[in-house]
């Protein structure tokens, strides 16, 4: 067990990163005729899907940048602004769960859409299939761990979780022996996400890349009617 807990928790984070930024630029380099999102809104563009894509996003997004910044910020830096561990603890759970809730709603219409929609279905490749039900699975996992922190509300696995991030992205040792004692959904939770990044590059999340950042600042596009 100590073995298979450093080799997913201690060497595979960094097989995951090094796919996931070697691969992303291998495709952009190889590619990029397929550096794209193969939007289907053209085949169904239903008021129901607007909404569940914007939610889906939305929930991904606000949770991606919350895993971001409250497993990578040191415990001293939220103390000095006079936030306690415990206080985070709640807080995150409290965000985490309706930034999940938002995502879990519209990921389940995406995901039925893309079954069961004839034209949507048939233009999915596996790999679009598979993606959008790791993220559902990761999300409901996600879910789940809320429910267990519920019993340690003081923030002391929190430590532990944000601790071997911090060690993992500072190539620090010992990032593996800090969670062998968590429970098993936060492993798991942990596990798919490195997963998720591991075959980012092979589907079709390489466009988040691509986020048009200067779309906002661009001039406007001046559209005249053709004359008679």
């Amino acid at each position: 067990m100590e073995f298979l807990n450093n080799l997913l928790f201690g060497y595979f984070p960094y097989v995951a990163g090094t796919v996931f930024l070697a691969g992303s630029l291998v495709r952009f380099d190889m590619s990029q005729y397929t550096w794209k999102t193969n939007t289907s809104q053209l085949l169904d563009s239903s008021r129901r899907f607007q909404i569940a894509n914007n939610l889906f996003h939305a929930g991904m997004i606000l949770l991606f940048f919350g895993h971001f910044f409250g497993m990578l910020t040191p415990p001293a830096v939220y103390h000095a602004i006079g936030i306690s561990t415990s206080f985070k603890q709640v807080a995150s759970m409290t965000a985490g769960g309706l930034f999940g809730i938002l995502a879990l709603v519209g990921g389940a219409f995406l995901l039925h859409r893309r079954l069961t929609n004839p034209r949507v279905r048939r233009t999915s490749s596996q790999g679009d299939v598979f993606i959008l039900v790791l993220l559902y699975v990761q999300l409901i996992l996600g879910m789940g761990t809320i429910f267990v922190s519920v019993d340690h509300l003081d923030g002391s696995t929190m430590l532990l979780l944000t601790g071997w991030a911090q060690k993992i992205v500072t190539f620090q040792p010992g990032a593996a022996e800090m969670i062998a004692g968590v429970h098993w959904i936060y492993k798991l939770h942990i596990f798919l996400g490195l997963v998720v990044f591991l075959v980012f590059p092979f589907t079709r999340l390489v466009h988040i890349w691509s986020v048009p950042y200067t779309y906002i600042a661009r001039r406007y596009q001046i559209v005249r009617q053709r004359s008679a």
